[in-house]
């Protein structure tokens, strides 16, 4: 593409930015819909947060993304965030509308839509999510908003589990919640529909690991790990051996990009058919 004085700014902040792929993804969706953008990188520390923002202002850009461990921070130096960013405490998107930047969260969607995109119905299914951090805290907010029968939690850290669970309960008191260590010697596992791994085990260091022995799951079982570098985890590895279904993190790292561009353009509409495209081009970035 050709940069001129006309060219949008779109942006990613975090710390650290070096390895991440919002950049490859973003540019080539523009290069896609032929949209004269361009997105880049910066890695920012915390005691830079307002400053950066208010640089933002000043340069007039278009919007923005917002990784770790600036999601929470980010809100008090935006003008609003939505009901969705406000339930779930975090920011992922923003957008500058009309001069007021404005903070979106598509982290929990961006999962969601993988099921959608499979023409996968979550209606009463019993869900495992293993971890209860950031990413576990959006996947099991979206949850319960979905209609599932249940949600059980498994972590090494029990407390942030039961606040995920009180959580998930505020939400919708319908869904049957429980928790648990990464043992799970208390779960009915045959009655398990679908497998999240919203834990870091499974990437560098961990890459020899999985979260959890997979042995006693019903054939039908689905996993998803949210892990996407490796591409194929240990714990995906293992799924496949056993014939299960799987999905891998580069699934809703594609689906929050394109929510966030469905944001940053007003479209009413958007193809997630291109994700088949970017993913084989993603794939030499996340081995």
């Amino acid at each position: 593409m050709n940069i001129t004085y006309e060219t949008n700014l779109y942006c990613l902040i975090g710390n650290p930015i070096e390895k991440s792929l919002s950049p490859i993804i973003h540019n080539s969706i523009f290069e896609i819909f032929d949209r004269n953008c361009v997105y880049l990188s910066f890695n920012i520390n915390g005691e830079d947060l307002e400053n950066t923002i208010n640089a933002f202002r000043a340069m007039k850009v278009k919007g923005f993304n917002v990784t770790i461990p600036h999601k929470k921070n980010i809100i008090k130096y935006l003008d609003d965030i939505t009901t969705e960013a406000k339930i779930m405490g975090a920011v992922n998107t923003v957008k500058n509308e009309n001069g007021k930047f404005v903070g979106y969260n598509t982290d929990g969607e961006g999962f969601i839509q993988t099921f959608s995109n499979n023409n996968i119905d979550l209606k009463d299914k019993n869900i495992l999510l293993l971890g209860s951090g950031g990413a576990a805290f959006s996947i099991g907010v979206t949850l319960a908003m979905q209609d599932i029968n249940s949600i059980y939690i498994g972590n090494r850290n029990i407390e942030s589990c039961i606040l995920l669970k009180e959580k998930i309960n505020s939400i919708n008191n319908k869904i049957i919640t429980n928790v648990d260590n990464l043992q799970l010697e208390n779960i009915d596992k045959k009655s398990i529909d679908i497998i999240i791994n919203s834990t870091p085990i499974g990437m560098y260091p961990m890459e020899d690991m999985s979260p959890i022995e997979l042995n006693g799951y019903s054939k039908e079982t689905i996993v998803y790990d949210i892990v996407y570098k490796p591409l194929e985890t240990k714990l995906l590895y293992e799924s496949k051996l056993k014939g299960f279904k799987v999905f891998s993190g580069i699934s809703m790292l594609l689906n929050q990009a394109i929510l966030s561009q469905k944001i940053w353009f007003d479209l009413k509409e958007i193809n997630f058919k291109i994700i088949e495209k970017l993913a084989g081009n993603l794939s030499s970035y996340v081995e």
